[in-house]
């Protein structure tokens, strides 16, 4: 299931992300999405390959996603 916007995200991304990020995070998602179509674990991998572009440009200090 693509997502047409950020806030339609899963809460763990909108919580946890700054707006940059979530929007890095949708991009590679959908991307991924596409890509994976013929996988059974489809989503599983799409959600990887997001959380992998956003370690890409922010990453986690002292508790919080901030841009590299």
């Amino acid at each position: 299931m693509p997502y047409d916007k950020t806030t339609e995200l899963p809460d763990s991304v909108q919580s946890n992300l700054p707006e940059g990020a979530q929007k890095i995070y949708m991009k590679a998602f959908n991307s991924a999405w596409d890509e994976y179509a013929d996988q059974d674990d489809r989503e599983a991998v799409a959600h990887k390959v997001a959380w992998s572009a956003v370690k890409g440009s922010y990453e986690k200090r002292d508790g919080r996603w901030v841009e590299k």
